[in-house]
């Protein structure tokens, strides 16, 4: 029997840790030959080395898979082209991207820094925009070739940007921002053959580690490790999934969900006198559903952070 993603092949980006290397080692048991991208930096983005990654593509020939290391730098515009490339080059092809490599700089938004802002929306949202653009250029080529396309982007997106977190203004905006992009390039990107879906994580890593208190059993630990979130990835990197794109699912080791976008509340007609919207205002609030929560509950509690 064929595996989920028998001879398919994979980029996955920030792959030499965490959910990035649960996506690689999960492609690759599927049957998937997988490019293992990673920096080797810190939490921050700062230093880098290729252990990590190499550690990976060590593992996935041990089992017997196909995989090589790439460490170029995916908000690197060129960089994210050569990755892309070497894809093509060294396996003949590519159907997927998982767009996993992130950073954290959280600070309260009156002592953020500017390269603070810059660092994480360089990483998080270039990041997801320069290997989706050269993956998806190779694939509008060949379905404008008449070839058949069966291409597959994943990005990650965050409760975190969906729900909002305190404390990570930057972050946040940035995985808004990659659920923003998911729905619309997947809108552009459906006449080739291509889908965009993106994943919304809850893991404890070590990302995450310092978010919030530590897990009190090893039930608990298990609940929150980053093996719960590559099953969805890597189905939505099969052939199976070409029916599902644009949407966002939230996966965690106690659920599976597909997160519901933005939606039109209460509405009136519009009124031209500032001084009349007050008590119309009032209305509608006290008929629309608050917001969500970091638990995905309109009116749920964020999640409480430290200032810093």
């Amino acid at each position: 029997m064929a595996r989920l993603c028998e001879g398919r092949v994979a980029i996955v980006t920030g792959a030499g840790r965490g959910i990035g290397r649960e996506h690689a080692l999960s492609l690759a048991r599927q049957g998937a030959k997988v490019v293992v991208n990673d920096l080797g930096g810190a939490v921050d983005g700062t230093g880098g080395e290729l252990t990590p990654a190499q550690s990976v593509v060590d593992e996935i020939i041990a089992m017997g898979g196909e995989a090589v290391v790439n460490g170029d730098n995916v908000a690197d515009f060129d960089g994210a082209g050569r990755m892309v490339a070497q894809a093509i080059d060294t396996f003949g092809d590519l159907h997927a991207v998982i767009n996993n490599a992130g950073i954290l700089r959280d600070r309260m938004l009156v002592n953020m820094t500017e390269e603070e802002w810059d660092a994480v929306i360089n990483v998080h949202l270039k990041g997801t925009f320069a290997p989706a653009k050269h993956a998806c250029g190779y694939w509008r080529d060949r379905s404008k070739a008449g070839e058949a396309v069966s291409g597959r982007i994943i990005n990650t997106s965050s409760v975190s940007g969906i729900y909002g977190n305190p404390g990570q203004t930057n972050y946040g905006a940035a995985k808004a921002g990659i659920a923003a992009f998911t729905v619309i390039s997947a809108l552009e990107m459906a006449r080739y053959g291509v889908t965009v879906n993106a994943v919304a994580p809850v893991a404890l890593t070590r990302m995450t580690e310092n978010l919030g208190p530590a897990p009190e059993s090893p039930e608990e630990a298990d609940l929150r490790s980053p093996r719960w979130i590559a099953p969805i990835a890597t189905w939505l990197a099969s052939e199976e999934s070409s029916g599902v794109t644009g949407r966002v699912f939230e996966a965690s080791g106690e659920f599976l969900a597909v997160a519901e976008g933005w939606v039109r509340g209460p509405s009136v007609a519009p009124l031209e006198d500032p001084e009349a919207l007050g008590p119309v205002v009032e209305t509608l609030l006290s008929t629309a559903r608050k917001n969500s929560g970091m638990n995905g509950v309109a009116g749920g509690p964020p999640q409480p952070q430290e200032g810093n």
